[in-house]
């Protein structure tokens, strides 16, 4: 359940169990297993009912002798065990984020420490999340992120170097990297931010085509990234910018080190130093005290900026948190409400950008073929929450995982449609 962090840790205990001789599925169809481990998110309200819900399905499936065992990993096991326990006991056992070993003893399989870095891909292979820290050691007010995955842990760049050779030996081309504070990386090992340093260690890597950045925080940015991103050809011209807020008052109670003005300054030189770079960012609508005035400076910032990407989350109050001391004042349908206006605003945005993309050529890495079309991405998209780029399969051909030149005959809000020309 959850995110791209929960799906590489879900991949790394599925090669810990093929390495243990015990087959495992990642989301078996078949349903003809007999133990289920469920990884969960625990991160919003929405992503917790549904790791709850899934857990009280596969209880219900062990009580009408379907399955024989079922155990809980991941964040909201994290955070909620002795809840959990409390009020669902016939869970065979609960685990936190960093329990790996524990779990896998659970499971009668032994921890091999020298795979540590493996993992079996639950994506296509030709492209893998790469996480290169655990935890975070960021205070902002709304998050719950530090009470279920800890401080923050850099793995050293020689690890991770050896952990990409190994993707690349599989056939992995594009390393999407992850963390919950990518750009904190170095700073608990090295004593400094070393991201860029590894963003070019891993270029080296033969095979590695793309290497696409996620989760950048804004506060100390380190700008050596931009002339990584600019000058690397194997650096995709992408950056992923959690940004939440426009508003100084909000910014602030948010904890989130940064202004306003440093926003849009930051933003700016994004744009001055990496022309053509494709920003994706998330904003949180209706976080406690938000007025309409501060609402609308969020409109006004859409606007400003054009983000190429953009998704908007409702505020969600989280017990533990700082915010969760204030008054969750905004009502429920004011904040879908503004979320909505939010998305409709971007969904112009990305309309327009992608019209402009009509009659240009793009070198597409193909994800899949759907419904009698192949599916692919430019280096502006990243899989799942992007663009995809649409090509007929009647009038052509390419192969999934490899690269085509297509150039682009029409385009929707986050579609574009095209035809292969080499």
């Amino acid at each position: 359940m959850g995110c791209s962090k929960n799906i590489y840790d879900s991949e790394v205990l599925l090669g810990q169990l093929k390495a243990n001789n015990i087959e495992a599925v990642h989301e078996s169809t078949l349903e003809d297993f007999n133990i289920v481990v469920i990884n969960t998110c625990g991160f919003i309200e929405n992503a917790k009912q549904e790791s709850i819900d899934t857990i009280l399905q596969y209880v219900d499936a062990k009580q009408q002798g379907l399955v024989d065992k079922v155990y809980v990993t991941g964040c909201l096991s994290e955070r909620y065990k002795p809840d959990l326990e409390k009020e669902i006991p016939d869970v065979d056992a609960y685990f936190g984020t960093r329990d790996l070993p524990r779990l896998l003893k659970t499971l009668k399989a032994d921890y091999k420490h020298e795979l540590i870095g493996e993992r079996l891909l639950t994506t296509p292979s030709h492209f893998a999340y790469f996480k290169i820290s655990e935890g975070c050691d960021r205070p902002c007010s709304f998050c719950a992120i530090p009470l279920m995955r800890g401080k923050h842990i850099s793995t050293p760049i020689e690890q991770l170097v050896k952990n990409a050779e190994n993707l690349a030996r599989q056939g992995t081309k594009e390393l999407l990297l992850i963390a919950q504070d990518s750009t904190y990386y170095g700073l608990d090992i090295y004593k400094e931010r070393r991201l860029a340093e590894l963003m070019e260690a891993l270029s080296k890597v033969e095979g590695i085509d793309w290497i696409r950045l996620h989760y950048a925080f804004p506060s100390g940015f380190p700008e050596n990234i931009l002339e990584v991103i600019a000058g690397n050809e194997k650096v995709c011209k992408y950056i992923d910018i959690p940004l939440q807020h426009i508003s100084d008052p909000l910014l602030k109670s948010m904890k989130r080190g940064t202004t306003r003005q440093k926003t849009y300054d930051l933003l700016e030189k994004f744009r001055a130093k990496v022309p053509g770079i494709a920003i994706r960012s998330t904003l949180i609508t209706g976080y406690p005290g938000e007025t309409e005035k501060e609402h609308e400076e969020m409109i006004q910032f859409i606007k400003d900026i054009q983000f190429d990407r953009l998704g908007v989350f409702t505020y969600s109050h989280e017990e533990n948190t700082g915010a969760y001391e204030l008054e969750d004042n905004v009502p429920t349908e004011v904040k879908q409400a503004r979320a909505s206006e939010l998305m409709e605003i971007q969904q112009g945005i990305s309309y327009e950008l992608n019209q402009k993309k009509v009659g240009r050529s793009f070198k597409v890495l193909f994800d899949k073929a759907e419904n009698g079309y192949f599916i692919g991405r430019t280096e502006f998209d990243s899989p799942e929450v992007d663009n995809e780029v649409v090509v007929d399969a009647k009038t052509n051909f390419v192969r999934i995982g490899d690269f085509a030149q297509v150039k682009i005959e029409s385009a929707q809000e986050f579609d574009l449609f095209g035809n292969v020309i080499k």
